[in-house]
């Protein structure tokens, strides 16, 4: 049962970064690390927020006003807000259970959820918590047969929209994870350990509720892997590089709406549009894959400008607040997602993290609407400082 008008959150943690720095002092580093780090020297990590906030909006104070409605339709569905939670691998990792947390609390928010085919929850248990409601990220898996079944698998479930991921042809290069033995494969040093004796709360939450593992994959994996036979299954299962060859058979079998996440380029987005596909995320991973490239606001307002009257273009990373939807609206994406803002709320408040971040948000995004005299999450651009 939905309660979408639940928009209740602790007035101790007004700001996500208050919930960044509760959830730093509540989980092990390395957990935090893996959530919080970026690749290489964090350079686009931080350019991605930076710039989202050099964006300026011009209030109309005078105009009649008609107060303002968050609602937006997206693929056919009304969404109470125009953001949802975008996809993250391992969640479990950086709060047990979180996975779970989400999905039933954007239900309930009426917000879309997006489960990552490395998330520590399977298809058909979210499916279960959201009533077939949650869209479904697909890593492209090698094997033709395994594509085809966790496709399958997704349109029993009810999935509505299948996202592709495109920016992962390689492995982000990621210190921090490297050096807590978090790269692939897996290790647990003694300093791990260590952490683990320090977080109680996180300990004993991860002895109730297991070992976080890829859930999905599971069907698929052999038992009892040992940690080095782990990291090759994985670097062996998942053909990272998708081309337009590789994505036709996904259209072919998928009916629902297919989306590309991972765009970075007008003219990756002109492929899109060429394949049929539905929506595009203009995205760089959050930071963790390219500490070279671009922000995602940049290519996110040119490729808006030339193809957002061709196909649905949204855009996740960077994203901190309400006022950073926002922006990212004005500029010309017509939803937004974020990964690590909810997951900083459930590291940082357990069960409750979930609404409490998605009402934080509809909160200030409903303040920001008010002071501008937005009406419609459509017209954001008309309040861009141009």
């Amino acid at each position: 049962m939905r309660n979408s008008d639940k928009i209740v959150f602790s007035s101790r943690y007004p700001r996500v970064e208050d919930l960044r720095e509760k959830a730093r002092r509540r989980i092990p580093g390395f957990a935090f690390d893996y959530l919080d780090g970026g690749c290489n020297e964090e350079i686009n990590l931080r350019r991605n927020t930076r710039e989202i906030r050099e964006v300026q909006l011009k209030p109309h104070y005078l105009r009649t006003y008609g107060g303002a409605h968050m609602k937006t339709k997206l693929f056919g569905h009304t969404y109470d807000a125009p953001f949802g939670v975008a996809p993250v691998g391992l969640q479990g990792l950086m709060w047990p259970n979180a996975t779970e947390i989400l999905a039933r609390a954007a239900f309930e928010q009426n917000i879309p959820f997006v489960l990552s085919t490395v998330a520590t929850t399977g298809i058909e248990r979210v499916s279960e918590l959201t009533e077939g409601r949650a869209w479904f990220q697909l890593y492209n898996p090698s094997d033709a047969g395994m594509r085809r079944d966790i496709i399958d698998r997704a349109r029993q479930a009810g999935c509505p929209v299948l996202v592709l991921l495109c920016d992962t042809p390689a492995f982000g290069f990621r210190p921090k994870e490297i050096r807590n033995g978090l790269s692939m494969p897996p290790r647990m040093t003694l300093g791990n350990i260590l952490q683990i004796l320090g977080k109680p709360q996180w300990a004993l939450a991860t002895l109730r509720h297991g070992s976080p593992e890829f859930a999905t994959l599971k069907p698929y994996m052999p038992k009892n892997l040992s940690l080095k036979q782990l990291g090759k299954f994985m670097d062996q299962t998942f053909s990272k590089r998708l081309d337009p060859e590789k994505i036709a058979p996904i259209r072919e079998q998928w009916r629902g709406k297919l989306v590309l996440k991972g765009v970075a380029t007008e003219e990756d987005a002109a492929l899109a549009i060429a394949m049929g596909l539905d929506g595009i995320i203009v995205s760089n991973h959050g930071g963790r894959q390219l500490d070279a490239g671009e922000s995602t606001i940049a290519p996110l307002t040119r490729i808006a400008k030339k193809y957002g009257d061709q196909i649905c273009v949204m855009m996740d990373s960077g994203m901190r607040s309400g006022p950073d939807v926002a922006r990212t609206l004005a500029s010309g994406a017509q939803f937004a997602f974020m990964g690590r803002s909810f997951m900083y709320g459930v590291a940082a408040l357990g069960k409750q993290g979930g609404h409490h971040t998605i009402s934080l948000l509809k909160t200030q995004l409903q303040q920001v609407m008010e002071q501008l005299g937005c009406e419609q999450v459509s017209d954001f651009p008309r309040h861009l400082v141009r």
